[in-house]
């Protein structure tokens, strides 16, 4: 991980942005209101959607990544692009002597997302990869009363989003979003943070498709035993086969249990149910560009390491493997 103990600059960060959809336009309004940073430059796959960004944001367009990535006058390479494309574009980014902040996953392959992090070792280069959900409200307060309920026994953490028609979309693309569980990483990572190492997983995974590359729905159920003992199942779908929208998550332990249901918490011990107090998910990416720049400029460390998130990349593909040949796998550290 980059180690310099301050971003040398007589200027503000220079930043080119590689995407233009939602997570790309949070991340242009946090670099516009931060005088620390510029955004210079944007590359999309759009022409026309591209052009109308790089103009509402007051920045150049770039025909293609691959550009943008080797331009002299950009610091930072911050990429928001279709997951199917982060590993090649933090590759080149970081072979270009860029700082790099990429959403996750750092890429679809373990061995390359490795072979990424000790490239960013060797041009002594900031490799940050975002997992937001670390800084919002819920993934707070369940630190914050963990202590109050003893010894986790049980985890259950289900995120179902029914959607009719379906989009035809990136998010709905084999190819593009990959494994559901590499795909939607976080739903592991809130875990493997809060509770430690995993043993095993076991995954059954289901796709509905009328074609090839997209599909309609999908339903992808986890089972994880952690080194402490903890049990967890986890549950992410979306799509035209599921009726009830749900975002649940419940901790369960010897002397009391933590229910999250949306974005309202409650804490159950015997013979009291106490309201927990959840913080807001609005501008977290703004909250994560604020401590990118401060890790650049003032050296202040992250919230997390890319290993942090290769180590929750390596069970997400175990679950992926598990649900390919039918049988639970053991996660070697």
């Amino acid at each position: 991980m980059y180690s310099n103990s301050a971003f040398l600059q007589d200027s503000p960060v220079r930043v080119g942005l590689v995407g233009t959809g939602a997570a790309a336009k949070l991340r242009a309004e946090a670099f516009l209101q931060d005088e620390r940073s510029h955004l210079v430059a944007v590359a999309g796959n759009t022409p026309e959607k591209t052009e109308a960004f790089a103009r509402n944001y007051q920045a150049q367009m770039v025909n293609s990544w691959q550009h943008l990535v080797q331009q002299e006058d950009i610091d930072l390479v911050v990429i928001c692009s279709v997951n199917r494309d982060h590993g090649a574009v933090v590759r080149e980014a970081l072979k270009n002597g860029k700082h790099v902040v990429v959403e996750y996953p750092l890429s679809f392959d373990v061995v390359e997302a490795e072979e990424l992090i000790a490239l960013s070792k060797t041009q002594n280069r900031l490799l940050h990869v975002e997992h937001i959900e670390m800084l919002g409200g819920i993934h707070q307060a369940v630190k914050q009363y963990l202590p109050k309920i003893g010894q986790v026994f049980f985890v259950r953490y289900n995120t179902i989003k029914p959607e009719h028609p379906a989009p035809r979309k990136w998010t709905y693309n084999h190819n593009l979003f990959g494994f559901p569980l590499i795909g939607a990483l976080s739903r592991l990572h809130r875990l493997i943070d809060l509770f430690g190492e995993v043993v095993s997983v076991n995954c059954h995974n289901r796709f509905w498709a009328v074609e090839t590359d997209y599909y309609q729905s999908c339903f992808c159920e986890a089972q994880l035993s952690f080194t402490s003992g903890l049990l967890a199942h986890v549950i992410y779908g979306k799509g035209e086969t599921l009726w009830q929208p749900e975002r649940k998550f419940e901790v369960h332990g010897e002397n009391g249990g933590l229910l999250f249901n949306e974005d309202t918490g409650v804490l159950v011990q015997v013979g009291e149910r106490k309201p927990i107090e959840v913080g807001t998910r609005r501008g977290l990416f703004a909250k994560d560009t604020t401590m990118v720049l401060d890790r650049l400029i003032n050296g202040t460390p992250l919230y997390l390491t890319p290993e942090e998130s290769l180590y929750t990349l390596k069970v997400a593909d175990a679950a992926r493997r598990s649900t390919e040949q039918g049988v639970t796998q053991i996660i070697r550290n």
